[in-house]
């Protein structure tokens, strides 16, 4: 054998002790790993009780407000209960532990006191530095209960002798789905903002998490290996909504009411002040599955920020103002529409009334929204100007996003010659909102610049950010320094939305009670890519009181059904949602009607049929400034002589109810057993029961109350 061959073999003898030794190593690990005991005891599970890691506790999150201060959404703690046996001195621990066990077995009532004295007297004795005393969380007012109890009491100069309550929070929304979409969502993992407002405003909702050393315990319970200031977190600040939950209760309601009655397919409501901007209300709906439950709409996207489409005739408006600033129509010029039906460049163009309008003035092709119209008056000088229009468009703010703070806005979408897709046509179908892609929220702003005599405003939804009550943020209006228009266009633009309510398409929700201005629009659904008659998107938007705009609304119904497609139209579908959201909103808002001019009068009863609770009279004087107000307290009614004095309502007798609310008289008396049935409307004039009859001596539960 050569000196070659002899290296060769001693290397692979090498080579083999090593692949031996190796192998005998990884049988140990594993038998170490897996199968040894100490103990009675395997390694691995002794070594889970010991490992410290870096661990997360969440802040606080901060809470979101309504505008009068209600709560949105809030986060609300619980604790785990938790137990460190080996802190207390021994004489404490024995002194203690049989009330700890006992005040345990109080509050979670699921084993004995002395399951729980011997749960912590065991885990002292194993030297254990953590006890779950119980896997359920108690809530803030348990543990401000428990932080008295023994082991977990301190004060200033002694801290708990062991006792752990570690929070956890769970977002809660107090007024439950209102405006959900809105206010957002979080993600149940991360605990972070998905949509809304939280997730616009993630970094000052969330706070500072606390990042520390905690000692990961059997079962993987997590105990802080101390309480420095590194394990405190710090809370999320604050958000304070313009939302008031008032105008978007009924928002939704009516929303909710019309996508019922028409099964659309979805909808929204935006409610705005027309001087500030501030979102009063933003409601949206979505049908879910086939719509034939009773509550299938559910608010899962945000159509008012997000849901673009083609706007349909509201999108006249730009257009009338654009031809009125370069003054190239009069509002009383004549516009030969014929039978409402014609073809320019291939292009099909009809009018909703298929008897069509004959000749009208550019103020009527306005009111009743005539395609043919509109198409005429735009043949006539922008056809041959067609960057100027879209120059006009770009001034009125429509081809931007309004940059309200939400996330989400949709980025609209409005043609120019320039882009691709540009056709001889193009300028034709824009003219009547086709050919375009804007949200509800960009139209809205739009209208409110005309309301607001032509100063665009931004929309607000955040009004300010506090921490505790420290002022981080207020947002102020933001108002375009120069106008979308001049005043004598914005003029006219108010005369032609008044007239759409008065004489046009818009005119069944004309009120004798206060002025509403706005436009309808209908637009037909593109669907497989084609323009599909019957499937329609729409809309109302609008302003009150006309005469002296305080807010701006849109309503949009998308898709609704009926046999009868004549009474799919906006006018028939959207404006009924934005006046009965309106007719709430002026009867709700006071300031908005014509103060009560004071008055020394004395309540006036000749028949002794004025009577009322007190504390609601007292309520009602203080908000419109009566003088006279009762004395006493409990029920009143009016005197002669016009002083308020007491009613009795003496228990075992008939109360007299006379001059008494329905709503009044009704809880009078079913209090007393009674079942009541009404005859008119008004007040109680008449009972069929005297007032003051023995109850034990009537034979009837059954009181009859006439109105009038």
């Amino acid at each position: 054998m050569n000196i070659k061959q002899d290296i060769i073999q001693r290397a692979n003898h090498v080579f083999y002790i090593v692949i031996a030794l190796a192998m005998c190593v990884v049988v140990r690990l594993v038998y170490v790993q897996y199968f040894q005991r100490f103990n009675k005891k395997l390694w691995r599970e002794r070594v889970a009780t010991t490992i410290i890691q870096r661990d997360t506790i969440r802040a606080q999150r901060g809470n979101i407000y309504a505008t009068d201060g209600s709560l949105l959404a809030t986060s609300l703690p619980t604790y785990v209960v938790g137990l460190d046996p080996t802190m207390a001195k021994q004489d404490y621990f024995d002194k203690k532990k049989d009330s700890l066990g006992l005040l345990l077995s109080r509050i979670f009532g699921d084993r004995s006191a002395r399951d729980y004295t011997d749960l912590v007297s065991d885990a002292r004795a194993r030297k254990r530095r953590y006890v779950l005393l119980n896997r359920r969380r108690v809530t803030f007012q348990e543990r401000q209960y428990m932080r008295a109890w023994p082991f977990f009491r301190s004060t200033a100069k002694v801290a708990a002798r062991g006792g752990v309550l570690r929070p956890y929070y769970e977002r809660y929304h107090p007024f439950g789905h209102m405006a959900e979409r809105t206010i957002g969502n979080l993600d149940a993992k991360t605990g972070r903002g998905l949509m809304g407002l939280e997730a616009s405003f993630q970094p000052a909702l969330a706070g500072k998490n606390a990042v520390g050393l905690v000692e990961v315990l059997s079962g993987g319970v997590r105990k802080p290996v101390s309480d420095g200031p590194d394990m405190k977190p710090e809370s999320g600040m604050d958000l304070y909504t313009t939302i008031d939950v008032n105008y978007q209760d009924m928002a939704e309601s009516a929303l909710r009411s019309a996508l019922e009655k028409y099964n659309a397919a979805k909808g929204c409501v935006i409610v705005m002040e027309v001087a500030t901007g501030e979102i009063r209300a933003m409601a949206n709906l979505t049908r879910q599955g086939r719509g034939d439950g009773p509550n299938h709409y559910v608010e899962n996207f945000n159509h008012a920020l997000a849901g673009r489409t083609d706007p349909g005739s509201t999108f006249k408006l730009a257009t009338m103002m654009a031809l009125m600033e370069e003054k190239a129509i009069s509002l009383e010029q004549q516009v030969a529409t014929g039978g409402g039906s014609m073809t320019y460049n291939g292009l099909g163009i009809h009018d909703a009334s298929r008897a069509g309008h004959g000749t009208l003035t550019a103020r009527q092709v306005f009111e009743k929204s005539s395609n043919v119209g509109t198409h005429l008056l735009m043949k006539s000088y922008f056809y041959r100007r067609p960057e100027l229009y879209c120059r006009y468009l770009r001034q009125f703010h429509l081809d931007k996003p309004t940059g309200i703070h939400m996330k989400g806005e949709a980025i609209p979408v409005v043609r120019n010659p320039d882009m691709k897709g540009w056709s001889k046509v193009s300028l034709t179908s824009m003219s009547y909102g086709y050919e375009m892609q804007i949200t509800p929220l960009q139209m809205l702003a739009f209208y409110n610049a005309v309301a607001n005599n032509g100063r665009w405003v931004r929309p607000m939804i955040v009004k300010r950010i506090k921490l505790d009550d420290q002022l981080i943020e207020e947002n102020t209006p933001f108002v375009l320094p120069e106008p979308i228009c001049s005043i004598q266009t914005v003029r006219k633009a108010q005369e032609l939305l008044r007239g759409v309510v008065i004489r046009g398409t818009a005119k069944h929700i004309n009120s004798p009670n206060y002025a509403i201005a706005g436009k309808t629009g209908t637009a037909q659904k593109i669907i497989n890519g084609r323009y599909q008659v019957g499937k329609y998107y729409t809309s109302f938007i609008g302003y009150f009181p006309a005469d002296k705009p305080k807010y701006s609304m849109i309503s949009v119904v998308d898709t609704p059904q009926g046999d009868n497609i004549d009474l799919l139209y906006a006018g028939s579908v959207a404006a009924p949602v934005f006046k009965e959201v309106a007719d709430r909103i002026v009867a709700y808002d006071y300031q908005m009607h014509a103060p009560i001019r004071a008055k020394n009068s004395q309540p006036r009863s000749e028949t002794g049929l004025m009577a009322g609770y007190a504390d609601d009279l007292h309520t009602i004087s203080s908000t419109v400034n009566l003088k006279n107000v009762p004395a006493t307290e409990g029920w009143v009614e009016a005197s002669p002589g016009g002083r308020w004095k007491s009613r009795p309502t003496r228990s075992g007798r008939v109360p007299d109810v006379r001059g008494l609310t329905l709503r009044d008289a009704v809880f009078l008396l079913e209090n007393r057993g009674f079942s009541v049935s009404v005859e008119g409307h008004g007040k109680v004039k008449e009972q069929s029961i005297q007032p003051g009859t023995n109850t034990g001596e009537i034979s009837t539960k059954v009181i009859t109350l006439k109105m009038g």
